[in-house]
């Protein structure tokens, strides 16, 4: 057996070539184990955001309406947003069947009113515009009615108010009284008080008479102070109330401009039957 070469102490023999003439690598120890990063902790869960009214809360009131058949002009306060709850209209008596004029117009819910500056936001039809239906029903001074019922907002946007439109389409007579009649149920709604009397408000030269008044209501720490119109003709009637979230005095409400955005409301909804 061949002597072993000797190599200086700690010099460690050449290593064969591989296969291709390149040695193979020194296999390199394996690298300590790194311990386990430290588990955070989960961050702390953050509170939901205060909603710009904190002594507001719930749900607007759905109640039923009652026997009396008067139904009230609600509003509520969702997360900061104005909701429309009951509609208001008053309509009494029997059904009579003479008097009615020829259904040509009805009323209809554009994706903007007043010419762009409200936007769509929600349709009660199906739920509050029932219920006016269904207090119309056998009402001496209206026939044929469907109602449509709906909150507009200011640019799209909830957080800076609503326009709310009541309105009601079919055959009507008495027209003064069906608007005097939806004001005061407005005005009787559950917390809400009249921060000026209803009164007729229509504009020079209009030929469709409004009717005005300015509503205040308070919940909490929150008031509104909003005017609400009505318009009446043969074959449609509503309610439209326009409601900021500025805070405001019943003198700082200009009712000649909310009778002309109301008329202009009328304008935008009115459509032809058929």
């Amino acid at each position: 057996m061949p002597p072993q070469p000797q190599y200086p102490h700690g010099q460690q023999p050449p290593q064969a070539p591989g296969p291709y003439g390149a040695p193979y690598p020194q296999q390199q120890p394996y690298p300590a184990q790194q311990p386990y990063p430290q588990q955070q902790p989960y961050p702390q869960q953050q509170p939901y955001p205060p909603q710009p009214y904190p002594g507001w809360g719930g749900v607007p009131p759905m109640v039923p309406p009652p026997k009396k058949r008067r139904v009230g002009l609600v509003l509520g306060i969702v997360g900061g947003v104005v909701t429309l709850g009951v509609v208001g209209l008053v309509l009494l008596g029997v059904a009579a069947e003479s008097g009615f004029p020829e259904a040509r117009h009805k009323l209809t819910l554009p994706h903007t009113l007043l010419d762009g500056r409200y936007v769509f936001a929600q349709d009660y039809s199906g739920t509050e515009g029932k219920k006016v239906e269904r207090e119309a029903d056998g009402a001496w001074d209206a026939k044929d009615i469907h109602a449509v019922t709906a909150r507009y907002s200011p640019g799209g946007d909830d957080t800076k108010g609503s326009l709310l439109v009541s309105g009601m389409y079919g055959r009507f007579k008495n027209e003064a009284s069906v608007r005097r009649k939806m004001l005061k149920g407005a005005a009787e709604a559950d917390g809400v008080t009249v921060g000026e009397p209803a009164r007729d408000v229509t504009p020079s030269g209009a030929d469709t008479p409004v009717s005005c008044e300015v509503l205040i209501q308070k919940n909490a720490l929150v008031t509104l102070t909003y005017p609400v119109c009505a318009w009446a003709d043969g074959n449609t009637a509503a309610i439209v109330g326009a409601v900021g979230m500025e805070k405001k005095d019943s003198a700082d409400i200009d009712l000649d401009t909310a009778a002309r955005d109301t008329l202009r409301v009328r304008d935008e909804m009115l459509k032809p039957v058929g």
